[in-house]
């Protein structure tokens, strides 16, 4: 998900507030079954329901294929709901008829869910196993509702994203840390070779679009990787925790691939180093594996930078 299920588990509240959602739409469409979902361009998944018992197939938890959802036909750029009375009698729904039809849902109202910088989150809809009319007073009250939960998800994604590169901030690798299970993994502890001299000489604004395309590359190092994380410090220092348990040889070529990926820029003179340590210990804190990384790090950049080091006691 583009904002990951486990980031909204730490969320203040969010539980609470996703059921006053789902409480004030029912006040205004008393008669719909709602839902909460979060979807990214492949998935959807259904967070909460504001019923429990329904003849519709639809549970809290279930992940759908977007490809069959109804979300996927709404349009996040205009931010416009999506409305189908009957579906029974819409033209160009023939694909999902079917399917929808095995749901029991006869109509549905979707109404996007985005933060501020545009971001899709998910839906609140409305389904029912009957035709509906949904006048567009209550429709224009849902969007409010809707734009008030979307304010709040953003406050909390400052809580736990760095604001300049978007990546995981320090708060968020210590929950992370504190509150999942950790018998195993590895930190790598990243500092940037030659960042100073960008900003004196090129300015704070070419070192800030540069930190900004470092944590682009390492996303795309890592997408689709649930058990890593990248994480931002500050300045250009940078941490990306594996979850598992990686063979040395997988860190190794871990490592080559990200200094190969951060060795290469057209106006700058630039590169990283990367100190590791790998753990086996549930009991270990992160202040300590912070402080064994570092010390490796250090050892990669007085060997000569642009390289990795292993801890090792």
């Amino acid at each position: 998900m583009n904002i990951q299920f486990e980031e909204l588990k730490m969320y203040t509240n969010f539980d609470d507030l996703a059921d006053d959602l789902l409480d004030l739409a029912k006040e205004i469409l008393p008669e719909q079954l709602f839902y909460l979902s979060a979807i990214d361009d492949a998935e959807q998944l259904i967070l909460k329901l504001s019923d429990d018992q329904t003849s519709m197939h639809v549970t809290e938890g279930m992940v759908v294929d977007l490809n069959y959802s109804l979300c996927r036909r709404i349009d996040f750029q205009t931010k416009q709901p999506l409305v189908y009375e009957d579906v029974t009698k819409e033209p160009n729904l023939d694909g999902m008829k079917e399917i929808l039809e095995q749901a029991n849902v006869r109509s549905y109202l979707g109404i996007p869910i985005s933060l501020t910088n545009g971001e899709k989150f998910g839906t609140l809809c409305a389904i029912n196993d009957e035709a509906s009319l949904f006048e567009s007073k209550s429709i224009e009250l849902l969007q409010r509702i809707v734009r008030l939960f979307s304010y709040y998800l953003e406050l909390e994604r400052f809580v736990w994203r760095d604001t300049l590169t978007d990546l995981y901030n320090r708060r968020y690798l210590m929950n992370r840390f504190d509150t999942q299970p950790h018998e195993v993994g590895a930190l790598f502890f990243l500092d940037l070779d030659g960042f100073k001299k960008i900003n004196d000489v090129y300015g704070h604004d070419a070192g800030d679009t540069v930190l900004q395309e470092v944590a682009r590359r390492l996303q795309s190092l890592i997408a689709g990787r649930t058990s890593v994380c990248a994480v931002r410090l500050g300045g250009d220092e940078f941490v990306l925790h594996f979850a598992c348990c990686d063979s040395q040889e997988t860190l190794v070529r871990q490592a080559d691939e990200i200094l190969s990926c951060l060795s290469k820029w057209d106006a700058y003179d630039l590169t990283a180093s990367i100190g590791i340590v790998s753990y086996k210990d549930s009991d270990i804190s992160l202040k300590t594996l912070l402080r064994q990384a570092d010390i490796a790090l250090y050892e990669a950049k007085s060997s000569g930078k642009n390289r990795y080091k292993l801890f090792n006691e």
